[in-house]
């Protein structure tokens, strides 16, 4: 038949796939894809970035030492009269040369603790650096997770679905060998015949879904060849058991890592005040240098002339008045208290996130068993049906009803395993513990 000949041909592409395909557990595709992953590859370019602006250097508490050289001529002319007689004097077209060269270095050594606090504000980027690079990377583990144990859902999707099939065309066998022997009748073999085809176009459109969630996969891990193949080593959705709400509760207040960012952010505002108020203070700066000029002199006593030697000096001062600092004063001030509002408002967000998903993953899980039941129940009346279908005592549209109450149940089973797993990903998000999947 046309339609086994189909089946024959994606069995045969499913097996070319399969010697291919690449069996990889969770922690597999995690560890690939952070070490191959843009995005994290990005944050941790920022994250050095950062480092490298930690320094005493950078903050500007460091001596500098500048090297400058200069030349200059100039062409003039000239007439001079003597006040005693009035005669004139005319030079015309004379060049003089300059020739200069210095070493010079500046010190501040204080400006109202303006670098101490430009010092801390480097240091707490570079904290908050690790922080953007922590959050990108659980972000990325929790997408990554979601995507693994989808393509896990899709595949057992397409086993039911295959399972389905071989249970229509089982039952187009029976029901094509009673139409030969005379004891049924043509429309039975044909409904029988239109729900193989029915179930097995159900089992093929669903190879493109696996083919979607390995492209998801490939893209995540930074994987040019979309097209490869990952088997997962997972056959089944498997739950972490033993979360505890005030646990997660208590972790999440701790190192939520968004959290972090904010009173990293406050802890900046506070270090953005103090060098404001810095300029209150007087400040002290010192130079030095070292210098060499050598002119030649067009039209002189001298030929030329050569100085050098060393000059030095000190410069102290205050800042006496200034309407715009103190503007930026209550500015500050104002970004502080922005900064304190904002963590309250996010640990408050942050727990109606949290009772969401807890509610959301308590709920699931009495689903879950609810679910279990009844696909036991499916599984069971799939067994009578089937024994009394062989013995003639079920037609085929109970025999159809049974088949499926069956798939249904194994797909309610299904989904009700994904979206507990989802909340399990959300609430080891939001608590800090997402890098569990990594051990």
């Amino acid at each position: 038949m046309k339609l086994n000949r189909i089946l024959s041909t994606a069995a045969a592409l499913a097996l070319g796939l399969g010697a291919q395909a690449q069996i990889m557990t969770l922690k597999d595709c995690l560890e690939k894809g952070i070490s191959e992953s843009f995005q994290i590859k990005l944050v941790n370019i920022s994250q050095e970035k950062a480092a490298n602006n930690d320094s005493w250097l950078y903050a500007g508490g460091s001596p500098t030492l500048s090297a400058t050289g200069s030349y200059s001529g100039t062409l003039s002319s000239n007439d001079a009269t003597l006040r005693s007689d009035g005669s004139t004097t005319s030079n015309r077209n004379v060049l003089d040369h300059t020739l200069s060269a210095q070493l010079r270095a500046d010190w501040t050594v204080f400006d109202g603790f303006s670098i101490q606090a430009t010092r801390d504000r480097l240091e707490e980027l570079h904290n908050q650096g690790e922080i953007q690079t922590r959050i990108t990377i659980e972000d990325y583990i929790a997408n990554l997770t979601t995507e693994y144990y989808n393509l896990v859902r899709q595949t057992i999707h397409l086993k039911n679905l295959e399972y389905a099939a071989s249970l229509s065309k089982e039952r187009l066998r029976i029901s094509s060998e009673r139409y030969d022997m005379g004891g049924n009748s043509r429309l039975e073999m044909q409904q029988a015949q239109v729900y193989f085809n029915s179930d097995s176009a159900k089992s093929l459109k669903q190879h493109e879904s696996v083919a979607s969630a390995n492209i998801r996969i490939n893209r995540l891990m930074s994987n040019w060849d979309l097209g490869s193949v990952h088997v997962a080593a997972d056959t089944a959705i498997n739950l972490i058991t033993g979360l505890d709400y005030e646990s997660l509760l208590e972790d999440m207040m701790e190192v939520n890592a968004s959290l972090l960012k904010a009173e990293s952010n406050r802890t900046i505002a506070q270090l953005d005040r103090r060098a404001v108020q810095s300029r209150n203070y007087p400040y002290l700066k010192l130079n030095a240098s070292y210098g060499l000029t050598h002119n030649i002199y067009g039209n002189n006593t001298y030929s030329d002339r050569t100085n050098w030697g060393p000059s030095f000096g000190a410069t102290m001062g205050i800042n006496l008045i200034s309407g715009k600092q103190r503007v930026q004063e209550r500015n500050a001030r104002l970004d502080e208290l922005t900064a304190d509002i904002t963590i309250d408002q996010l640990k408050l967000q942050l727990r109606a996130n949290l009772d969401d998903f807890w509610q959301a993953y308590q709920n699931n899980l009495m689903l879950l068993e609810l679910q279990e039941q009844n696909l036991k129940t499916a599984q069971e009346t799939m067994e009578i049906a089937q024994e009394r279908y062989l013995l003639g005592n079920l037609s085929g549209l109970e025999m159809r009803e049974a088949q499926k109450s069956l798939l249904d149940a194994e797909e309610s089973l299904l989904q009700a395993q994904y979206d507990t797993k989802v909340c399990e990903i959300s609430l080891l998000q939001i608590s800090g513990r997402i890098m569990q999947y990594l051990e």
